[in-house]
C-alpha cells in the first residue's frame, strides 16, 4: 500500500506519510472497539460465574453498556485538586495511554500485516512497555495526595518486579526462535513439536513452565487480579488515579485494558503460535490467520476473567515475594536449562 501511495502525486515523502497514518488509523479504531467490547466481555464472564446476567439493557444483549459509561464519563467535569501539579496531573493519563498504543506497531496480526516488522520488535514491546511506569508515577505524585503517591510506589515496585521475570522468560523463547523478530518468533514454532504435528512453544516441555510464568506476570504487571494492589479498596481507596475525573479516568482505564489486550497478544504470539493454527495440518490453514491469533488472543484473556473472578487479591508481601523469590530464580534456572539443551541438540549446527 505505502509503494502505491508513494507512486501517485504525493510523491515518496507524502505518500509514506498518509499511508503511514492509515495503517495507524486501521490499528488504533479497531483496538479502541475492542478494548469497549472486552469490558463488556469481561463483565459477562464475571456474571456467568457468578450466576449473574451481567449488562443486559443497553441495546442488544447490553453490547452498548460500555459506549453507554464511555458517554457517561465523557460528559463529568474534569475536576483538578486546586494543589496538584496541573501540567502533570494532566500527563500522567496522556502517557499511559499513549504508551498502550505505540506498542501495538510492532504486533503482527498475520503473515506480513504488521506496521513495523523491524528485527528487535521483542526488545520495541519490552521497551516501550516499560514506559508505563512513569504515567503511574506522575499521576501518584501530581495529585498531590498522600495515598494516590503510596498506590504509585507500590505499582511502580510491582511493574519493575514482574518485568524482571518476564525478560528472562523471553530471553529462553528468544533462544529457541533465534530471533528478537515477532513474526520470526511465530514462524519458529510451526512444527516445534510432537513429530512436526503442534505449532507452538506452549506445547514444549521445557517453555511451558516458562508461559506459565509469563501468564501470571501478565495479569501482575497490567494490575489484574489478584495483583491489583495499586487500588487496594481498604488501603488505598482507588490508586494512582484517585483524584482523576472524566476523560483524564477513562484514559487511565482505555491504558489499562489496551495493556490486558496486548498481554493476551503476546502470550499467543510467543507461547501459542499467533496466527498458526494448534495443529500443524494444512487444511486448518485455510482459515485466515488473524481469525486464529483472534481466538487464541480471546482464549487467554478468558482465562485473565476467570482468574479475577475467582481468586482472592494477595497481600503485597506475598506479591513481591512470588516475584523475586519463586519466578526470577525460577526464570533464570529455566535459561540454563534451555540454552544447555539447545548447545546439546545443536552443536555445530549453522544457521
Amino acid at each position: 500500500m505505502t509503494a502505491w501511495f508513494q507512486s501517485t502525486w504525493m510523491g515518496p515523502g507524502f505518500g509514506w506519510f498518509v499511508s503511514t497514518l492509515l495503517l495507524i488509523l486501521a490499528i488504533a479504531l479497531p483496538l479502541m472497539l475492542a478494548v469497549a467490547m472486552i469490558i463488556y466481555a469481561e463483565r459477562k464472564i464475571w456474571a456467568a460465574i457468578a450466576l449473574r446476567r451481567g449488562p443486559n439493557v443497553v441495546g442488544p444483549w447490553g453490547l452498548l453498556q460500555s459506549f453507554a459509561d464511555g458517554l457517561k464519563v465523557f460528559l463529568k467535569e474534569t475536576i483538578i485538586p486546586s494543589s496538584a501539579n496541573k501540567g502533570l496531573f494532566l500527563l500522567a493519563p496522556i502517557i499511559t495511554f499513549t504508551v498502550a498504543l505505540i506498542v501495538w506497531a510492532v504486533i503482527p496480526f498475520q503473515a506480513g500485516m504488521v506496521l513495523a516488522d523491524i528485527n528487535v520488535g521483542l526488545l520495541y514491546v519490552l521497551a516501550a512497555s516499560s514506559l508505563g511506569v512513569y504515567g503511574v508515577i506522575i499521576a501518584g505524585w501530581a495529585s498531590n495526595s498522600k495515598y494516590p503517591f503510596f498506590s504509585a510506589l507500590r505499582a511502580a515496585a510491582q511493574m519493575v518486579s514482574y518485568e524482571v521475570s518476564i525478560g528472562f522468560v523471553l530471553i529462553s523463547v528468544v533462544l529457541y526462535a533465534g530471533s528478537f523478530n515477532l513474526s520470526a518468533i511465530v514462524m519458529a514454532q510451526k512444527g516445534n513439536i510432537g513429530f512436526g504435528w503442534l505449532n507452538g512453544f506452549g506445547f514444549n516441555p521445557l517453555l511451558f513452565p516458562m508461559w506459565v510464568v509469563f501468564f501470571i506476570s501478565s495479569m501482575a504487571e497490567t494490575f489484574r487480579t489478584p495483583f491489583d494492589l495499586v487500588e487496594a479498596e481498604s488501603e488505598l481507596v482507588a490508586g494512582h488515579q484517585t483524584e482523576y475525573s472524566s476523560m483524564a479516568f477513562a484514559l487511565f482505564w482505555l491504558g489499562e485494558y489496551a495493556n490486558t489486550i496486548l498481554m493476551c497478544a503476546l502470550n499467543a504470539l510467543i507461547f501459542w503460535g499467533g496466527w498458526l493454527p494448534p495443529i500443524n495440518w494444512a487444511p486448518l490453514y485455510w482459515i485466515p490467520g488473524i481469525v486464529w491469533l483472534f481466538l487464541k488472543m480471546s482464549l487467554v484473556f478468558f482465562m485473565f476473567g476467570w482468574v479475577k473472578a475467582t481468586v482472592p487479591r494477595y497481600r503485597y508481601d506475598q506479591l513481591m515475594r512470588l516475584g523475586w523469590k519463586i519466578f526470577l530464580p525460577l526464570s533464570l534456572i529455566f535459561v540454563v536449562l534451555v540454552s544447555g539443551w539447545l548447545m546439546f541438540t545443536r552443536f555445530g549446527v549453522t544457521a
